[in-house]
Order: C-alpha cells, then sequence, then structure tokens
C-alpha cells in the first residue's frame, strides 16, 4: 500500500514497502501513483556496525565490516538502480521514476534498536559504540548513461525536493545530530555503482570537519560579531575573480584557500542553515545555476571529471546559527590524465599543497563555452 504526501513545487511523494522491510520513496512532477510490489525474495538485513573512538585525535571511526561483500561496478545489464524490467528486479520495482530514495542495502550507519547514546569519551579505554544513523541511496535519473549535468532544470527541482524532505524527516530522529547529502562520481573517486546517484548520511555524531567549522566560526562570531561563511561570500563577491557563475539567487565561485585542483562553492545569497530553510525563490533558482557549473566542470578538458560533490549545512541540533548551507563540488583532476593525488602531505599531514592557483582554475571554468 502507497504512503503520499504532497510536497513543494508539484511534487508528489510515494513511500512503499520493500520485500526485505526497507521503504523506497519516489518522488514525481507529474502526479503519479506508484504501486509496484517488489517481488525479490525477503533477505536478511546486515546488522549495525562498531563506533570505535581514535584517541589520538578524539575522532569517531565507523567499523562496517558487513560493506566488504556489496557489489562493484556491475554492467548495465545487471545494475541494481536501473528500473525493474522483465527479469531484472533491482532496487527499484516500477518500470520507470524521476528521483528515488531508498535504503541503503549495506549502509554504514543503522538505526539503533531504543534509546542511543554515544559512548563516553575516555581516550584509549574508551568502550566501542553502536554505529547509529542512517544512510539513504537517492536515485536521480533512471537512465543508467547520464549524469548531473545531463538533467532537465525540472529533474534538478525535483531532486532537490527529495534532498530537501529527507534533511526534514531525518532532522526529527532524535539520533541524528548531522546530515549529508553527497555524490561520488567517476571511478578515480571510488564508486561503486555508475549509475547517477548519490548518498545522504544522517550521524548520530559530528563529523570531526564539522566539529572544526563549528569552533572556527564560534571563535569567529565571538570576536567580530559576525558570521563566518557570511564574510567569506562577501570577500568573493567583493574579489571576483574567483567566481563562477550567478544568478538572483546564488553564487558559485572557487573558494580563495581552494584544496583541490577544481573546487567550487555554490552558497545563496539570502543565507540558510540547512536545505529545509531555502525558500521556494532559492529552491527554483538552484537547477540553473547547479547545470551550469556542472557543465562547465566537465567542459574545462572536454571529459567526465570524477568530483564529489556534497551539501555542507548546519548540524541538527546545535550551532544553527553559525554555519551556513553550501554546495561544494570537488574534483582531482588537475589536467587530462593527471590527478591530483593526495600523498604524504596532505593524507599524514592534513597540509594540503595545490598546484593550480584557485583564479587560474576559476578562469578556466568561466572560459567553457556553454
Amino acid at each position: 500500500m502507497s504512503e503520499q504526501k504532497k510536497l513543494s513545487a508539484g511534487v508528489i511523494r510515494n513511500n512503499l514497502a520493500m520485500a526485505d522491510g526497507r521503504t523506497i520513496r519516489y518522488y514525481d512532477s507529474q502526479g503519479q501513483s506508484r504501486t509496484a510490489q517488489d517481488q525479490r525474495p525477503k533477505e536478511e538485513q546486515p546488522g549495525i556496525g562498531e563506533l570505535r573512538l581514535d584517541p589520538l585525535l578524539n575522532e569517531w571511526v565507523v567499523m562496517a565490516a558487513h560493506r566488504q561483500g556489496r557489489i562493484f561496478l556491475p554492467p548495465k545489464e545487471l545494475c541494481p538502480l536501473c528500473p525493474t524490467k522483465g527479469e531484472l528486479l533491482t532496487e527499484v520495482p516500477d518500470t520507470n521514476y524521476e528521483v528515488v530514495v531508498f535504503d541503503n542495502r549495506s549502509p554504514s550507519l543503522r538505526k539503533p534498536e531504543g534509546d542511543w547514546a554515544a559512548p563516553d569519551m575516555v581516550g584509549p579505554e574508551t568502550d566501542a559504540g553502536t554505529a547509529a544513523g542512517k544512510c539513504e541511496v537517492i536515485c536521480f535519473t533512471d537512465n543508467h548513461g547520464g549524469s548531473f549535468k545531463d538533467l532537465t532544470p525540472q529533474r534538478v527541482r525535483v531532486l532537490l525536493e527529495a534532498w530537501i524532505d529527507r534533511v526534514r524527516e531525518l532532522s526529527q530522529e532524535p539520533y541524528i545530530h548531522h546530515i549529508a547529502p553527497f555524490e561520488n562520481r567517476g571511478e578515480e573517486i571510488g564508486v561503486t555503482l555508475s549509475h547517477p546517484h548519490g548518498q545522504i548520511y544522517a550521524y548520530s555524531y559530528l563529523p570531526s570537519r564539522v566539529q572544526k567549522m563549528l569552533a572556527v566560526a564560534r571563535q569567529y562570531i565571538d570576536e567580530t560579531g559576525k558570521v563566518l561563511f557570511d564574510d567569506v561570500v562577501a570577500r568573493e563577491l567583493k574579489d571576483q575573480v574567483r567566481i563562477v557563475a550567478k544568478n538572483a539567487h546564488w553564487v558559485a565561485f572557487v573558494p580563495y584557500a581552494a584544496r583541490y585542483p577544481f573546487e567550487i562553492h555554490v552558497a545563496p545569497l539570502k543565507p540558510v542553515a540547512d536545505l529545509a530553510e531555502l525558500s521556494a525563490e532559492q529552491a527554483d533558482a538552484f537547477p540553473e545555476i547547479s547545470l551550469e557549473v556542472m557543465r562547465r566542470l566537465d567542459g574545462v578538458f572536454g571529459i567526465d571529471m570524477a568530483y564529489i560533490a556534497t551539501w555542507h549545512q548546519a548540524p541538527v541540533r546545535e550551532g544553527r546559527e553559525l554555519l551556513r548551507l553550501h554546495w561544494q563540488i570537488t574534483s582531482v583532476r588537475r589536467a587530462p590524465g593527471k590527478l591530483k593525488y593526495l600523498a604524504g602531505s596532505e593524507s599524514a599531514m592534513g597540509a594540503f599543497i595545490m598546484d593550480l592557483k584557485p583564479e587560474q582554475s576559476a578562469g578556466q571554468l568561466r572560459d567553457v563555452a556553454l
């Protein structure tokens, strides 16, 4: 039995149960009603992983050994993210879709049973905890050979509505503290499925990068009375030289101290804390700039660029006045056939060294003929 909900921008969400108890959510713009049932046999769900503390950095590390056996780069005819066709029964029971979100079959993080709390941090003697959270897969299109840049503006708006909806719902879970929707694209990044898709990780703790960004932003507001990211955007708008694209509601720029050969931040001109706070006008203006940015990125070398695209936003339960929503796209490709490897300095020391100035990469992106 389908559970239907009306969202913004004319999008309809249909929830259906999968054979193994997971949930699939269809997001449609044409008022479709989804009823196709998962015909696969019921499978045992993997257990929950471990949360262990790295005492040298006071950072949590998730041990998800059950993911070792997950499917790896299958051919198109065996893709589990394509719609079900004939005898190929996939993760998506229907024969077509616009955007779908479903619970990950091999999740790094899982919903805990009963009340949950992270173990107390007591150095090397810290107990292991359970890796609580949620991991969802979001498919951008039923076209296996497509990519984000090939989507229509209308489809990007449906995708954005799905992201917004998931952030709203996941934020209601008492054990969720931070939500990060992201897309990995390209074998160089380490994707295991080539179908255009992303993931949504909802953490039961604050990842270390978020903790550091909060601490820096808190110090900045204490010293200046201003929000750090607002001043970052203001500087980019003043300097102009690193801006890649801009419309009435969004700006895309290469940051002043970019860590990757091609790194683009896309931010709303009127700041918000997270995806759920976007206005209708901001949401409607996002497809235009996001498609331009992705087409410029692929156009730099005339090839499909490997990238990671991540939504950074404020945590669910703290520091919401300190951090701002922005979409970060990073690529390790510095030239055709050449990658920027995160080697000794970057991986071991966390000290990034760039071979390309941000002003140069911004210029290359702007010079792409669309």
